[in-house]
């Protein structure tokens, strides 16, 4: 526990460097004797910054976090009975005051949310790292790492990070030349940044259905859809399930057509062995809070094409030239990620395969005790696709009765989304939506976290068979 331990008069910077190394976030202050007088947690720590302390200032007795402490041998028991909502973590000592181990307690809420983002020490360490570099806003290390990195994952050979996943999309669209008297197919099943990218880029989109068993759109459709002002296809791999990425691309070489895959929900997910977000012309991704993994906000486009990539570059930072500060060839955005937020996305990409296989494993572990009960249905899985699970996902004829008794007992359930189409503002760009409208109504998720107690949700539930 050296790493994690600092003297009592240290610097802000120093204490940092302690709360790093330590797994429980944070740093035990030591006396000039070496034994243990005072905790200060990563929490504590914001606060003094809060509080207006500079990284260069030493620490005083005022700082120290409200703690307690165990005394070598005593029972879980008795160090049970220490803790409470305030306090949690429980340094041991021996009998002369030198600390010898600690106890940590997680209290486990009572509410059961539908999605958090899972963070550790890792992404505490990098934003920490970026934070005291200064580089604080849209160049630093991270944003070059996580770029490279996340395109690796996927497969392509750019990424270009972007400040949010809508963002991305209008990027994508803009990158390509869509606008103004072009039209632009996308799913009538999806989340509305789809169809808003469409009509910010000033092209008309053109709404589809989807296929009712795996929810995607329909290859079908996209064909009758097809017509002389056609330009583009928005694929969206919705709930984690892969499009059928080979039709779509047949149908886009046929009609000379851009395909664009939004990815916002399908971080992982493979396509006969070729992960999502290297098929299209331009993939784009979300990284919202409550995405598999997380930058709190942000984004990024993939693409294969070194046009593309300076294309999109260029329009994310004001459409300045690359070569000529200042210099302005066309109008772009300020679409940029920070390299805070890109710190974070490092250390969430480096466990990406963990999360995908726990949220995997949630999915399973609901099948497991529910099925049986026959109130469910779930997405179509595929024996040349690889499905993920970005929140667990499924049907029901009795949505309302299993979401009102879900809530009553603190368990959170969301339902999907509507159909485009259903809403007044987009009413005009519908062309097919019968399977949309029926996966819509009857289509709820339920919560992906790891804390869900299944036997709980079960005895729920079974009040309805």
């Amino acid at each position: 526990m050296k790493d994690s331990s600092c003297k009592y008069n240290s610097s802000l910077r120093e204490l940092v460097k302690a709360i790093d190394h330590e797994p429980a976030g944070t740093a035990f202050i030591l006396d000039d004797h070496d034994k243990l007088c005072g905790i200060v947690t990563d929490g504590d720590f914001r606060r003094l910054l809060l509080k207006g302390k500079t990284m260069s200032d030493n620490l005083s007795k005022e700082d120290f976090g409200e703690y307690v402490v165990a005394k070598q041998g005593e029972s879980i028991e008795k160090l049970l009975s220490k803790t409470s909502k305030r306090i949690r973590i429980i340094p041991i000592v021996d009998d002369e005051g030198f600390m010898v181990d600690y106890f940590v307690y997680r209290h486990q809420t009572r509410f059961t949310p539908i999605a958090e983002p899972s963070l550790d020490n890792t992404e505490y360490r990098y934003l920490m790292d970026a934070f005291t570099s200064t580089w604080i806003s849209s160049r630093g290390k991270y944003i070059d790492q996580f770029e490279e990195g996340f395109s690796n994952y996927i497969g392509t050979n750019h990424g270009v990070a972007v400040s949010n996943g809508t963002v991305a999309i209008h990027l994508a669209l803009k990158a390509l030349g869509i606008g103004e008297g072009d039209e632009v197919i996308i799913p009538d099943l999806t989340f509305a940044a789809t169809i808003n990218a469409v009509l910010l880029a000033h092209a008309t989109p053109v709404l589809v259905d989807v296929n009712i068993d795996d929810w995607t759109i329909s290859v079908e459709e996209i064909k009758k859809a097809i017509g002389p002002n056609t330009k583009a296809i928005i694929p969206v791999h919705v709930y984690g399930q892969a499009c059928d990425m080979e039709g779509i691309m047949a149908l886009a070489k046929e009609h000379d057509l851009k395909v664009i895959e939004d990815c916002a929900e399908a971080h992982g997910a493979e396509f006969k062995g070729q992960r999502i977000g290297s098929f299209g012309d331009i993939a784009t991704f979300s990284f919202f809070a409550n995405k598999i993994i997380t930058t709190g906000e942000g984004g990024m486009c993939l693409t294969n094409s070194s046009e593309l990539d300076d294309k999109m570059r260029q329009l994310r930072d004001h459409g300045m030239s690359r070569e000529k500060k200042y210099w302005h060839e066309e109008i772009g955005y300020n679409y940029r990620m920070t390299n805070l937020q890109a710190a974070i996305g490092c250390a969430q990409l480096e466990k990406i395969d963990q999360l995908i296989a726990m949220k995997g494993g949630i999915e399973e572990n609901y099948k497991k005790h529910l099925d049986d009960l026959g109130l469910i249905e779930w997405q179509k899985e595929f024996s040349d696709r690889k499905k993920v699970v970005w929140l667990v996902s499924c049907l029901s004829d009795r949505k309302e009765e299993i979401s009102e008794l879900l809530r009553a007992n603190n368990i959170d359930v969301r339902p999907f989304f509507y159909c485009l189409s259903d809403m007044p503002i987009y009413q005009e760009y519908a062309f097919s939506n019968k399977n949309a409208k029926i996966i819509s109504e009857k289509g709820m998720n339920l919560p992906t976290v790891e804390n869900v107690d299944y036997q709980m949700v079960r005895k729920i539930l079974q009040e309805l068979s």
